[in-house]
């Protein structure tokens, strides 16, 4: 297959396995209005696509995805989460009945974070780093931060994550359970798609069935807390009059953190 939206989102199929590559490298891939929609409905289309057996979700160099467009946040208002909230990328990738692995290349940073928690696991190239920024920002997470965080690297580790803000290289994030494996970045996407290749031969209603006990399994921790997360998301007021500033004064600080890493 080509490209799809202006090439924000890159769709190249390997076999039964599709990869998709958000596409805004200028922006780190953060979700403006357009990415937003071109990945939904990506994300949809291979979940309906009987050829696709599983899914590699990467970003474009140099980053994964520095989550929500927040100039466009800025200046759209209530516009630009309404329409986060009608095509909702980020929570999507967890709803797929697929198996979708995340490539980390680079940041996954507070709405990336969140969409790299929804998928089954993680590989991380050795340049990606995660940090939960939302509570910086300004911005309570909406969309799976505190519901699957705790799961993957415990409640203590991930209260300590989204009240900080604090930044986890990729060895550190190894050791703490959030990414399966760490690869030199040249490697990354070619050892992803191998191990969601090896995922594609197991026979399909079996595989489904697998991640949907998985799914099901979880359900019970993860629909509450994401219930919980978006209702007290939508009565807490965003502070988007400074939004921008903030979220740079916070890009700098995890500059300089992840030029030393803890």
């Amino acid at each position: 297959m080509g490209v799809m939206n202006e090439q924000l989102v890159l769709c190249e199929d390997r076999g039964a396995v599709r990869v998709l590559t958000m596409n805004r490298p200028d922006s780190r891939n953060a979700l403006n209005t357009v990415l937003i929609g071109a990945l939904h409905t990506a994300l949809m289309q291979a979940d309906r696509d009987d050829s696709v057996r599983a899914l590699v979700l990467t970003g474009a160099d140099p980053a994964f995805c520095a989550g929500l467009d927040l100039k466009q946040a800025k200046r759209d208002g209530s516009t630009y989460f309404e329409r986060l909230h009608a095509e909702n990328c980020i929570t999507k990738v967890g709803q797929l009945s697929k198996p979708i692995l995340g490539a980390i290349n680079g940041a996954a940073i507070t709405g990336g974070m969140e969409m790299a928690l929804g998928c089954d696991f993680l590989v991380a190239s050795d340049r990606a780093v995660f940090a939960d920024t939302h509570a910086q920002v300004g911005i309570l997470p909406g969309a799976g931060m505190t519901a699957r965080l705790p799961g993957v690297v415990g409640t203590g580790m991930a209260r300590r994550l989204s009240m900080t803000s604090e930044v986890v290289d990729a060895a550190r994030a190894e050791k703490m359970g959030l990414v399966t494996e760490v690869v030199a970045h040249p490697r990354l996407l070619d050892r992803t798609v191998e191990l969601a290749s090896q995922i594609c031969e197991v026979a399909a209603p079996i595989m489904q069935g697998l991640k949907a006990i998985y799914v099901a399994g979880a359900a019970a921790i993860i629909n509450p807390a994401l219930a919980a997360e978006q209702t007290i998301a939508s009565t807490v007021a965003r502070h988007t009059d400074d939004l921008d500033q903030r979220y740079r004064q916070v890009a700098e600080r995890n500059r300089r953190q992840i030029r030393r890493p803890t």
